[in-house]
């Protein structure tokens, strides 16, 4: 009996045999290195062994872990590393199976030296490149067990962050393991991601506690190894997988809260947009703009964290090109733009309720800091785009302002009435500051085209002095190309242009034809801006910048005759006083005309015209200082102005006689110059915002009556003709309205139909003009009409003939 099972030892398989000897009695004493040797020999030069011997090597491991014979685990494990390295054959396939249920041992082990010894061992055979791929492995368990790692609550501080680190490193792994197979394109899936994702984050948001701790131990920073992991994935990241790595980390953010504050947030979306393809950009902004519009009824400052997310995103992606997406994040901001105005006016009753006084105060400056954000992100997005790009976007951000003059709004501001509106007005032209800031168009009709101009303009007389401050400030930065404001800031009598070293450029020729179109519309609006009576020394300064900046950038010879007719109409105005304006506006006026001349009459060069203006600021500074910029803001103003001292204002026959030079067309100087009169002069004076419907109508100047005219004596004849004319504007203003009416709420098909019918007629017109027109007309000498293939002749008498009027004579 003991003979024959002493003889059935040497009969066990040699490769057992091999896999034994590498144990030594003692585990102490490691790996027997000899045997070790063999056994790798014996792997590499029968590779057909190589799943047997991992097979074993696995039922041996499996005994020693459930009996804690850890040492013998530790022995297993590294002969298992020698192998992998050292076999790259084919059939290393089934080895790996082996390896993989190894590993999986010691992770579901709960001895966190085991755990990290598996993940060691992992990490070692993800670095290893396999020959071909594999078509039926999966790393489902190794995606589980790593990030519940990543989330160890060890109570001992330097076991966790061991832990964690060594789930890390696993992840890790398993990234570089798969993120390149497309065999394994699995990992990118939802259900993998939702763990890969927030188990990095959850380690990059300790950042600070683990930094105390690896300064005690000197171990691995889990926070930095997250970080390095998560840029490695982000940038391993093609075309389609981005939308599934950037969800998991706003639901992350989420459910952890980390909007408010929004550091963390910011951090992790630079990492972001640093790690993965330019190209890549806009899937990025469009999850954002997605997630905003999830949260659109969350707490201000959860959507204030959002928005400065994203303009922490969009500030990276406007350096590259980000595709279609550029209106779609202006549009997404200004709708929760209006939202948050909305929130934040609410219900009339629900503000005026002294209970809810505190909260409804706390509410509205939350709302702020949402309003802020999203004016901010705005702003700076456009600011930081192409010049081509950043001409549409004002163009759109424009047309989301509430003006006079456009048929519809794209921001219903009916319900948030008049305050809400003119929020929303305020806002947006302060982003069109942003956008608008460092804009350099080549021609300034590529920056001023009519469709943004014109409701510019029209906001510019609204009756609110902010909004009129905006305004300038805009046109300021689109007229200025040559960076010349800031030497130009302020209201005074500059003693010495040239030291101020301006920069200009010969007009061009577009600039020349711009000017000749709408040039009246801009002298228009700075004409009328300069008598609204709620006016500060701020409006003075800003206009007196815009006619200087107009000057030095769209000015010839025409344009300067223009201006001085313009700064002598505003003389006229203040000093007849046919409006009852206050003495500060009158006086304001006056020394704005003062300092824009005196700053014309140096930039054209003209010492007759220098010594008028200088001779008329002498004579006020001795008599009249209150009519100077440097003295109007400071000093008491009289109660009238001294229209009888001719000295102290500007004729027009000097300035004519200083301006008879060749290139100057004297000549028109004695023509007043009156404003064009448009449709907004015949409504009373507007709020910020208008619910009508209007047709602004330009009367050109020649269309006005004759002084003669006005003069005409009042007779019962001539107002029974103003009585019937009276009935006919009537008639035509409720006929439009009826139009208009009809286009606003009539049906589309009924309008479909009216302008089918229209066009039916005019084809039918077009279509006997073409008959007449293509027809030989008839002759007496005969037609030609072919009949059954033989040709006859048909003649038709003279006086049977039909001519057109034109052709009898």
């Amino acid at each position: 009996f003991t003979g024959v099972c002493g003889c059935c030892g040497p009969l066990r398989p040699r490769y057992k045999r091999l896999v034994d000897n590498i144990f030594p009695e003692d585990p102490k004493d490691g790996l027997v290195k000899s045997d070790m040797e063999k056994l790798t020999f014996y792997a590499v030069s029968a590779p057909e062994k190589l799943d047997r011997i991992g097979a074993y090597l696995a039922e041996r491991l499996s005994r020693d872990v459930v009996r804690h014979r850890y040492g013998y685990v530790v022995i297993a494990m590294e002969a298992l590393d020698q192998l992998l390295m050292a076999c790259h054959s084919q059939s290393i396939k089934p080895f790996v199976e082996s390896f993989l249920h190894m590993v999986a041992k010691l992770l579901e082990s709960r001895e966190p030296d085991l755990q990290v010894l598996g993940t060691n061992s992992f990490v070692k055979f993800a670095n290893i490149e396999e020959d071909t791929p594999s078509y039926h492995r999966r790393y489902d368990f190794f995606v589980s067990q790593f990030s519940a790692m990543c989330h160890s609550t060890h109570e001992d501080p330097e076991t966790r962050n061991r832990i964690r680190v060594a789930g890390i490193k696993g992840l890790q792994g398993v990234v570089r393991k798969t993120v390149n197979d497309e065999l394994q394109a699995i990992i990118w899936e939802p259900q993998h991601m939702d763990k890969l994702i927030p188990s990095m984050l959850f380690n990059m948001q300790d950042n600070e506690d683990f930094e105390r701790c690896i300064d005690q131990t000197g171990e691995e920073n889990p926070a930095s190894l997250a970080e390095s992991c998560f840029r490695e994935l982000l940038g391993r990241a093609a075309y389609g997988n981005m939308n599934n790595a950037v969800h998991p980390v706003l639901v992350h953010l989420d459910n952890h809260r980390l909007w408010d504050p929004n550091d963390f947030a910011v951090s992790c979306f630079r990492i972001i947009m640093y790690s993965i393809q330019a190209q890549h950009s806009h899937h990025v902004i469009q999850q954002v703009l997605s997630h905003l519009d999830t949260h659109s009824k969350n707490t201000p400052r959860v959507r204030a964290g959002i928005v400065q997310v994203l303009l922490e995103t969009v500030a990276i992606a406007a350096k590259g090109s980000i595709g279609p997406t550029v209106l779609e994040v202006f549009n997404t901001l200004l709708k929760h733009l209006r939202m948050s105005v909305d929130f934040e006016l609410g219900d009339g009753s629900r503000r005026n309720s002294a209970s809810s006084l505190s909260s409804t105060r706390t509410k509205e400056s939350e709302e702020r800091i949402v309003q802020n954000a999203i004016i901010q992100t705005i702003g700076f997005f456009g600011g930081n785009l192409p010049d081509y790009q950043r001409a549409e976007v004002m163009m759109f951000v424009m047309g989301k302002v509430p003006v006079y003059g456009t048929p519809c709004h794209t921001l219903d501001t009916v319900k948030i009435g008049h305050q809400g509106t003119k929020r929303i007005q305020a806002m947006l032209l302060s982003s069109l500051i942003m956008v608008t800031s460092g804009f350099k168009c080549k021609t300034i009709c590529a920056g001023l085209p009519m469709a943004f101009l014109e409701p510019l303009c029209s906001i510019s007389l609204m009756e609110d002095s902010e909004l009129r401050l905006l305004v300038l400030e805009i046109l300021h930065n689109i007229i200025d190309r040559h960076d010349n404001r800031a030497k130009l800031r302020g209201i005074r009598i500059i003693p010495n242009v040239a030291a101020l070293k301006i920069k200009r450029e010969k007009i061009s020729k577009q600039d020349v034809v711009f000017m000749k179109k709408h040039g009246q519309q801009l002298y228009r609006h700075i004409y009328l801006g300069c008598k609204e009576e709620d006016n500060v020394q701020k409006n003075f300064e800003l206009l007196f910048t815009a006619l200087a900046l107009i000057t030095i950038e769209l000015a010839n010879e025409e344009v300067v005759i223009d201006l001085i007719r313009l700064s002598i109409a505003l003389q006229d105005m203040a000093l007849a006083n046919e409006e009852n304006m206050p003495m500060f506006i009158r006086c304001g006026i006056m020394a704005l005309v003062a300092a824009y001349l005196n700053f014309l009459s140096q930039m054209i060069a003209n010492p007759p015209f220098c010594q008028h203006v200088s001779k008329v600021i002498e004579m006020r500074n001795l008599d009249a200082p209150h009519l100077l910029p440097e003295h109007v803001f400071r000093e008491k103003l009289p109660d009238n102005l001294d229209r009888d001292d001719v000295g102290l204002y500007f004729q027009t026959a000097d300035l004519a006689e200083a301006l008879s030079v060749p290139g100057y067309n004297v000549e028109r100087l004695a023509v007043p110059y009156i404003p064009q009169v448009t449709d907004e002069d015949q409504l009373p004076r507007r709020k910020s915002f208008v619910d009508t419907i209007s047709l602004q109508v330009d009367i050109l100047s020649n269309s006005l009556p004759d002084q003669s005219q006005l003069a005409e004596e009042i007779t019962f004849e001539t107002l029974k003709k103003a009585i019937d004319t009276t009935g006919l504007e009537e008639q035509e203003r409720e006929r439009r309205r009826q139009v208009m009416e009809k286009f606003q709420k009539a049906p589309f098909e009924e309008i479909a139909a009216h302008c089918e019918s229209k066009a039916n007629m005019l084809h039918d017109r077009l279509a006997q003009v073409f008959e007449l027109t293509i027809r030989p007309p008839p002759s007496p000498s005969g037609t030609v009409t072919v009949t059954s293939g033989h040709a006859q002749y048909q003649s038709v008498p003279v006086y049977e003939m039909k001519f057109p009027d034109l052709c009898v004579y």
